[in-house]
């Protein structure tokens, strides 16, 4: 290549030497560049302008610059779009192709070089061809120094020192790197039996636990059987202590008996004596002292008795019978306030009943017994026969009476599905109760309650959800016992703000709630 430069620059700067010199020089120079011999300029012109025809006109035909041009244009779009092993293929495919048009080009140039002879073209080839030619060969050369070369050879080697070094760090990176991975395995080797011993100890729990499982259900169907005897127990206990209560009740009426006996075999053994006396009393009429008997009769002598057990009777009616009575009624209503109102009314039914039963009962007792004794003992008679004949107490009447009263009242509610017989055992054992306080001396009776009256704190006490500071009774909850002026026990009441006193007429209409009464009036 050197010596094809240094020709052609010769050539170019020895151009005014003569013309068969120039003509030497671009034949040595063509043949030397391009392989064009003297011999393809002495063919001859006929044949060689025939085969430039033919290559020119393939050329046209073919088109090979349009061609490059829509690949260029393709290029250009999917340049950024397509990778880049696709484009060097891309670019390496235009250049093969270039270099194909550069071929029929350098073969049309020999033609027609050969065509013009010796000396025609030579200023075209002078002024166009060699310049450009000598640019492409001279942009070819390698431009560096042996300075530039010493430079790189040392950064080869100090990059081959940098890839050794490299390369030792990375083996010496995978080594410990398996040995990590070595010691890793160790470990999860040694938490899979780990596992396994886990997994064996919770079986082994799980049978434990089952067999545990099972000796509890068995010990609970145990003590649920011990506590059904235990329950078993307590009841036959509380039968037999009902048993021993209903004996020691015997006991007591039979000492009040004996009690009793005893007092009239004392008055019959004076009587005796006075009458086998010489000096016989004189016999008194029936009607003529006003004296009561001299012989105390057996209402009398069980008075304080009787007084102490119908006081009793009384409280365990409060706290026992009522709140039975409040739970049952609870099933049908849900208004607390009405409930409570329903036993207290219940209640004071019971009571006037029960003195009314006792008035009827008493004057039909006097009216039997009036041709036997006179009016002096009658009283004391009739109260005695009664105590002695309490049975004979028609308390299922009083029962009906009751409840038609309650059917009638204006102040209470009740389910028309549901009758007042619920709460029956409450009545009966209030009018039991009542009837036997009107045997006493002096009989027991309730005090005055009205819906709205002042709080009397002597007579009642509030109830648990009261308003300590209202002066005013919303309603009773259960009525106090009196005995003459004096308080025995005191009732129940519920003071609240707002209570206003209720007036009822003498005469009112059936309640709209409940109309089972025919009555087309209500006394209170």
């Amino acid at each position: 290549m050197c010596n094809k430069d240094r020709l052609l620059t010769y050539a170019v700067n020895e151009t005014t030497a003569g013309c068969r010199l120039q003509s030497r020089l671009l034949v040595a120079t063509t043949e030397a560049v391009l392989g064009i011999t003297v011999e393809h300029f002495k063919a001859p012109s006929r044949l060689i302008r025939t085969d430039m025809a033919d290559t020119l006109r393939r050329l046209t035909h073919t088109s090979p610059f349009s061609v490059l041009q829509d690949k260029l244009e393709s290029w250009h779009r999917d340049y950024h779009v397509i990778s880049c092993d696709n484009n060097l293929n891309r670019c390496c495919e235009l250049i093969e192709q270039t270099a194909k048009v550069q071929g029929q080009l350098f073969t049309i140039l020999n033609h027609t070089a050969a065509e013009g002879g010796h000396y025609a073209g030579v200023d075209t080839l002078k002024t166009r061809l060699l310049p450009w030619l000598g640019t492409c060969f001279s942009m070819a050369r390698p431009v560096v120094s042996d300075d530039t070369s010493l430079q790189l050879i040392q950064d080869s080697v100090e990059k081959d020192r940098r890839i050794r070094e490299l390369s030792a760090s990375l083996d010496s990176d995978i080594q410990r790197k398996d040995t990590e991975l070595c010691s890793t395995h160790l470990q999860l080797d040694s938490m899979r039996a780990e596992l396994v011993d886990t997994q064996q100890e919770l079986d082994v729990t799980k049978r434990e636990s089952a067999t545990t499982l099972l000796a509890t259900e068995e010990e609970i169907l145990q003590l649920k059987a011990d506590l059904r005897s235990a329950h078993e127990q307590v009841e036959s206990y509380q039968r037999k202590m009902a048993a021993f209560i209903d004996y020691e009740r015997q006991i007591r009426l039979l000492k009040d008996e004996v009690s009793y006996l005893s007092t009239d075999k004392t008055v019959l053994q004076e009587r005796l004596v006075r009458s086998r006396s010489p000096s016989p009393l004189p016999r008194l009429s029936r009607s003529s002292s006003p004296m009561r008997s001299e012989s105390p009769t057996r209402a009398q002598l069980t008075n304080s008795s009787r007084y102490a057990r119908l006081i009793s009777r009384f409280n365990d009616l409060y706290a026992v019978e009522r709140l039975e009575t409040q739970v049952i009624l609870r099933r049908h209503i849900d208004d607390v306030e009405m409930v409570q109102k329903i036993i207290f009314i219940a209640v004071v039914e019971s009571f006037k009943t029960a003195k009314l039963a006792y008035r009827q009962f008493k004057l039909r007792v006097r009216k039997t017994l009036s041709p036997h004794f006179g009016l002096e003992y009658l009283e004391d008679a009739a109260v005695d026969y009664i105590v002695r004949n309490l049975d004979l107490y028609d308390i299922q009447a009083s029962i009906n009476d009751v409840i038609n009263a309650m059917n009638v009242n204006p102040r209470i509610s009740f389910p028309p599905e549901v009758d007042f017989f619920l709460i029956s055992t409450l009545i009966r054992e209030m009018c039991r109760v009542a009837f036997a306080m009107q045997t006493l001396d002096p009989p027991l009776d309730f005090s005055f309650a009205s819906d709205g009256e002042l709080y009397n704190d002597r007579k009642y006490r509030r109830s648990y959800d009261s308003e300590l500071t209202a002066p005013l009774v919303m309603y009773h909850v259960w009525p106090s016992l009196l005995e003459g002026d004096a308080v025995v026990v005191k009732g129940e009441a519920v003071t609240r703000r707002g209570a206003v006193v209720l007036t009822w007429s003498r005469s009112r209409s059936t309640s709209p709630v409940r109309s089972r009464s025919l009555s087309p009036t209500r006394s209170l």
